[in-house]
């Protein structure tokens, strides 16, 4: 069967790149407009992209006085973008650390009722630790603690999803009988993080279950999605890096008894473009030009959850910790401490890197450059597709879908149309049955 490249767009505010609120290019204060969010979910179906993706955090950021990249609840928007699309899959980042199995299970499957099968979670397990002061704690919980946690909450919500078998609904007006309730199931779960008694209040959504999506790479995140993850988000620098993280969580897959080939992963990739290279490294250089330097050290400062305030910008990193000791996140550390070790660099160099994709690959060049490299990556054994990262939006979105998009399609790599409705028939990915049909309850 032949492989098919999968492009998400990813979302934030005006653009991914820090200063892109700055720049002539944007207007800043549609961060707050539906109406921007509704134009760019439309340019993306637009191109045929598999989906939307938003990110999310719990906490306002390190240095609100200069940037803040996301403001709308992720589910809450997304509701809004299912009503103006009709294929593009809407994924949501949700954290496990600081909400209850039932509510996001119900959330989620709300969404995938209300967008015909469109719904994805992104599940993090929330890396700052400013978040755990806004939800009744003093400290953040340990990495190791976190992921267990994660493991037991999603176990919940896939139980909690398959509560209503697909045939629950029975809607009998002549007898009075709106759900066969011998298939409608209490999931009866105690655990050491929940209890809880269910079913869900909502009968199962068009996919059973949303697409599950992790994002990071650290052991604990590589483990967590070979159990559980049908796409993955992550950041390498490298072709080489990428090829083995692609490798490795493949083989953690397999190990787990699942099929390798049904987890899709997707690194981040900013493209700057422009008409030649030398335009569209003019553009990289302007944005960086507008990086607000405090703002952009507090950024490296909670990515290495060390503050760096105060240190010789025109200095080297300090010493640092190994990465496994660290409570940021940890595989974001550990490819931010390498690339500064790797290309010597001043923490001034290193926000200018940083500032366009917080640690993914910014490629600045022409629409076939972008496609080479993206192509590169796909056939080379280190991507299934690509978080797409406008550096400035809604006009670096455009670009990418009207000169990039096409170039893919020439070379045989991407969808001309949708050829299916729901999230998981884009992905290539079954639809699962419940735990409690009658086809899952037959031994092997």
């Amino acid at each position: 069967m032949t492989r098919t490249l999968h492009l998400n767009a990813f979302l934030m505010g005006v653009g991914h790149h820090e200063a892109a609120w700055r720049h002539p290019r944007t207007d800043p204060r549609r961060v707050t407009d539906v109406r921007h969010f509704q134009e760019l979910a439309r340019i993306a179906e637009r191109g045929t992209l598999d989906s939307l993706f938003l990110a999310d955090g719990l906490s306002v950021g390190p240095n609100p006085r200069h940037n803040i990249q996301a403001v709308f609840e992720p589910l809450t928007l997304l509701a809004s973008l299912a009503a103006v699309t009709e294929h593009i899959g809407l994924i949501a980042t949700v954290s496990t650390t600081y909400n209850e199995p039932f509510h996001v299970a119900r959330k989620f499957a709300s969404l995938d009722h209300l967008s015909g099968g469109r719904a994805g979670w992104n599940i993090v397990t929330s890396a700052q630790e400013r978040e755990a002061v806004n939800f009744n704690r003093d400290s953040h919980p340990a990495h190791a603690d976190r992921y267990r946690r994660a493991a037991e909450f999603v176990d919940v919500a896939i139980k909690l999803w398959d509560s209503w078998e697909d045939d629950a609904l029975v809607f009998d007006t002549t007898a009075g009988v709106f759900a066969d309730t011998d298939r409608v199931h209490e999931v009866a779960h105690r655990g050491p993080e929940f209890q809880v008694r269910g079913p869900l209040n909502i009968p199962r959504g068009p996919q059973g279950r949303p697409l599950l999506v992790q994002a990071g790479s650290s052991p604990d995140g590589t483990a967590f999605a070979a159990r559980y993850a049908e796409a993955v988000f992550t950041a390498q620098q490298t072709l080489a890096d990428g090829q083995s993280f692609y490798a490795e969580l493949r083989r953690q897959v397999a190990a787990a008894g699942r099929d390798p080939d049904l987890v899709k992963v997707l690194p981040g990739i900013a493209p700057v473009l422009g008409g030649t290279e030398a335009e569209a490294r003019a553009l990289a250089a302007e944005l960086e030009e507008l990086i607000v330097p405090d703002y952009a050290v507090a950024q490296l400062s909670g990515m290495l959850g060390i503050d760096l305030t105060g240190l010789p910008l025109d200095g080297p990193l300090p010493e640092l910790p190994a990465a496994g000791t660290v409570q940021a996140h940890q595989s974001r550390y550990q490819l931010v401490t390498e690339l500064a070790r790797r290309e010597q660099l001043t923490i001034r160099q290193l926000i200018g890197r940083l500032g366009g994709g917080r640690g993914h690959r910014v490629v600045a060049g022409t629409p076939e450059q972008v496609a080479d490299q993206i192509e590169l990556w796909f056939t080379q054994g280190a991507a299934d597709g690509f978080n797409i990262m406008p550096p400035h939006l809604p006009g670096g979105l455009a670009d990418f879908v009207d000169h990039v998009v096409p170039v893919l399609r020439s070379r045989g790599l991407f969808r001309t149309e949708y050829s299916g409705r729901t999230l998981r028939e884009h992905y290539g990915l079954p639809r699962p049955a419940s735990a409690y049909a009658a086809s899952a309850l037959v031994p092997a």
